[in-house]
């Protein structure tokens, strides 16, 4: 911290004020090891579930 800061300035502060907010907007999927090593990138995990969503879509519709 700066010197021109003072710990008593800033007040007591809120052990995870915003820790539910940060939780509802972000959604954080852990890959098994085996799964993760077929997709290079996250947009490569995005397509492949997007396609797979179109196939079931498909296949309900039939």
């Amino acid at each position: 911290m700066r010197e021109e800061y003072k710990r008593s300035d800033l007040g007591k502060g809120t052990r995870g004020k915003y820790h539910a907010a940060y939780e509802e907007a972000h959604n954080i999927v852990v890959l098994n090891p085996e799964v993760a090593k077929a997709f290079p990138n996250d947009k490569a995990v995005n397509d492949a579930l997007l396609s797979l969503i179109q196939l079931a879509k498909q296949a309900t519709a039939s």
